[in-house]
């Protein structure tokens, strides 16, 4: 896609959300099917069915997928794709990767030591780039990646959560 097709995909969009900002809203959903002896959960994506279960280091496997490591596999996913948008808005050519890294003390999930955290304790995203535009267009292209990319933003400014039985 080009600069001119994702301006003429995103402008309409942008002028509805413009007029009319409630149409912006949408909700989005996912569903998992708990397994019934094993200890996963089967989610589906939209192309695929993914099961997840334990890491390793709190009993699994390896041979399911874990929500840890789908986390950052989204983060990754949505800056890349993020970037790609900006890139392709400013007419910036670039290539590379996005790494994302996060640090997990599993004492706490296992609930081994009540003081440590559940959850990542810092979670690092990077990018490896390859472009012929210059360092500070690179840097302003990362900043509004950061600034634009959904799970990114979610991560850094937690939105209010809530858990129910149904």
């Amino acid at each position: 896609m080009d600069r001119d097709e994702l301006r003429e995909r995103q402008g309409p969009l942008k002028e509805r959300y413009r007029a009319e900002p409630t149409t912006a809203v949408v909700t989005l959903r996912a569903e998992g099917s708990l397994a019934d002896s094993d200890v996963s959960c089967s989610v589906q994506t939209g192309r695929a069915l993914v099961e997840a279960g334990l890491h390793p280091a709190t009993g699994g496997t390896g041979t399911l997928a874990c929500s840890g490591d789908m986390l950052l596999q989204a983060l990754v996913a949505c800056a890349g794709v993020t970037l790609r948008s900006v890139a392709t808005n400013r007419g910036i050519a670039v290539t590379g990767t996005v790494h994302a890294e996060g640090d997990l003390d599993f004492r706490g999930t296992l609930g081994v030591d009540r003081s440590a955290p559940v959850g990542f304790r810092s979670i690092r995203l990077s990018f490896e780039l390859e472009s012929d535009a210059s360092a500070e267009d690179l840097d302003a292209l990362i900043a509004t990646t950061e600034r634009y990319c959904v799970v990114f933003q979610t991560l850094a400014h937690p939105p209010q959560l809530s858990v129910a039985r149904r």
